[in-house]
């Protein structure tokens, strides 16, 4: 996080359905080799998220897709993002947009929507094909959806899953088994045992069957599975971390004080709350402001539970107003954060040394003047063994010896976090550290998903700051969320132990003339407290959104061009971590966002 400031873009652009059909393939797009996969990402009773994957299985590139499927009456998409999608009864059309129409061969590409009812697609096309890869057999009806799978026997390493069997005109030869969206197995019977799997970590699972002909029907539901064991456990059975940044100096010029949280509504939507920042010093954890932490005193009108502070209190400051907070919605956990942009210079004297680094920082959160108010530790690091405002070379294992120290130190019960960079590109800041090491010593990763582009190149080219996933014209490969995701992945940290991070304020230049992303500057657009980022409650009125790029928003008004997340394209967001099955989601801060906290409340919604 940057010391004063941090925020993000965004990404679900809202198609209503359209009363007309995009004509089918032409002969030449239908002879392409390719597949469609559809997976039932979230479901929250009223409505569910799909996505949907297509492959280029051929050995020339695709220039251009379209996937059309077949929704039973009463089931409809309300919203979708990375396609265009539109309707002629219950046959829905989605075509690829102008930047992820090219699919090389073997590369993949998804796009994903929000819908209402319970139904489940059939009679898929792909360019005007069969969607598995296959032909379309006339008069042979694809297999229906098999029942959702039920899971039993679940161990550190392995689960068993069944599920009631589907229905064919012409026969079910077998069921595919996807987990995580891809097959795994395929059975002839309606069970299956997966093994080899992550204690510890959580999966999804959908079966679809095949027909004699080899056609494949729907995906089912999905079943969410997580494995015993492991180091840690989630940080809430069966719910996601909902967590927000509160920084200690927004009670100053922003005026944005604890009791905010309650008047917006907020408090009530999280779960989490990180209190940034504290310093890191000498090697040892340190107060960041102490009149902000605990010695301001603050009026009636200004706290928590509408009683002035005395001179003469034991606690005051934020500290206290966190405390009133706490007894006001008791399901809150606070963690206190330390590092961020400003300060991250200290780790490596603190990596030199971790047992005692970590002493420091329990005798500090821990004092007994406030140890009530925080339930754990979060490090916000910025960047071991790679640059940030300063260089470390502390090397690879640094970052994981600090966290298994900390651990150690805070015990089993406490919540010990890091914040990490979202550097997917290769040999990048990901790269550079043992994140998969030290996983096993904390509860989650908030990975900083947002910054990737913004002013400090000021003559462009505009680009959004939190792009979602890769697209045609990017400054940088890999500095996108599903990149840095992926890699996480690879390295072996638990998708349950990533949260997808968003930022409530834009980035922006001016100088700029075209529309769409890409075009050049002339420096940073103005901004309220620095230059070339505002805070989304402003700019939601005075550049309010143009279009939607990679799953993110931006805006094109006069000559500055911004862009940032707003409510829809944080459902987005929220639908694709949920189908990831990451474990929740943050943001970069709270003062961003509206008086009557609208972007919080898309996360609740989107998370829930």
């Amino acid at each position: 996080m940057r010391f004063r400031h941090r925020a993000a873009a965004g990404f679900a652009t809202l198609l209503l359905p359209l009363a007309g059909l995009v004509g089918l393939a032409s002969p030449a797009q239908a002879a392409t080799s390719a597949t469609a996969t559809y997976t039932k990402s979230s479901d929250w009773g009223t409505g569910f998220g799909g996505q949907w994957t297509v492959k280029n299985t051929g050995t020339t590139s695709i220039s251009s897709w379209t996937v059309e499927w077949d929704f039973p009456s009463g089931t409809s998409v309300t919203s979708a993002w990375d396609a265009d999608v539109t309707s002629l009864g219950t046959h829905w059309t989605a075509k690829n947009k102008s930047y992820n129409g090219t699919i090389a061969p073997g590369a993949s590409v998804s796009f994903g929507f929000n819908g209402a009812g319970s139904g489940s697609p059939s009679n898929c096309l792909i360019n005007g094909a069969s969607c598995d890869g296959g032909t379309t057999v006339p008069g042979d009806s694809a297999p229906s959806a098999p029942g959702t799978p039920t899971a039993s026997g679940i161990t550190d390493t392995s689960v068993k899953l069944s599920w009631a069997a589907a229905t064919d005109d012409n026969g079910v030869k077998n069921y595919d088994v996807l987990r995580d969206g891809k097959v795994v197995s395929t059975v002839t019977t309606t069970s299956y045992t997966d093994t080899g799997l992550t204690a510890g970590t959580d999966y999804s699972y959908t079966v679809q069957a095949r027909d004699t002909a080899n056609q494949t029907g729907p995906v089912s539901g999905a079943v969410a599975v997580h494995t015993t064991g492991g180091t840690t456990t989630p940080p809430t059975t069966g719910s996601k971390v909902k967590l927000g940044y509160f920084t200690e100096w927004g009670i100053y010029g922003r005026n944005y004080q604890v009791k905010n949280l309650v008047t917006s509504g907020s408090a009530a939507k999280i779960t989490h709350i990180n209190y940034a920042f504290g310093n890191v010093t000498n090697g040892q954890c340190a107060i960041g402001d102490a009149y902000a932490d605990y010695q301001k005193t603050f009026t009636a009108d200004q706290s928590v539970s509408g009683v002035a502070d005395t001179w003469d209190q034991p606690l005051a400051g934020n500290f206290n107003q966190l405390r009133e907070l706490k007894a006001k919605y008791p399901n809150i956990k606070i963690l206190w954060s330390f590092g961020g942009w400003t300060w991250s210079g200290g780790f490596a004297q603190a990596a030199a040394n971790p047992t005692a680094f970590a002493d420091s920082c329990y005798n500090l959160v821990k004092d007994s003047r406030w140890a009530d108010v925080f339930d754990g530790i979060d490090i916000d690091w910025e960047y071991p063994n790679a640059c940030g405002l300063s260089c470390d070379t502390s090397g690879s294992a640094a970052f994981k010896n600090v966290m298994a120290a900390l651990r150690a130190k805070f015990g089993s019960s406490a919540l010990v976090t890091a914040a990490t960079t979202a550097d997917g590109s290769a040999g990048g800041k990901i790269d550079a550290t043992d994140y998969a090491g030290a996983s096993q010593y904390v509860n989650w990763y908030n990975v900083m998903s947002y910054d990737f582009f913004g002013a400090w190149a000021g003559t462009g080219p505009t680009a959004p700051h939190s792009p979602l996933t890769s697209y045609t014209g990017i400054p940088t490969a890999g500095f996108d969320t599903a990149d840095a995701m992926a890699k996480f992945k690879a390295q072996g940290v638990p998708a349950s132990k990533l949260l997808i991070g968003i930022g409530f304020y834009g980035r922006g230049w001016t100088g700029v003339t075209q529309d769409a992303p890409g075009g050049t500057a002339t420096g940073p657009a103005a901004g309220t407290y620095e230059q070339g980022i505002e805070d989304y409650k402003v700019l939601k009125t005075s550049c309010p959104a143009t279009g939607t790029i990679a799953g993110t928003a931006y805006a094109h008004c006069g000559s500055n061009w911004w862009s940032y997340d707003t409510p829809s394209t944080i459902a987005g967001k929220m639908s694709w971590a949920k189908a990831q099955g990451l474990g929740g989601a943050f943001f970069w801060e709270f003062s961003g966002d509206t008086s009557d906290g609208e972007l919080v409340s898309a996360i609740n919604s989107g998370m829930s």
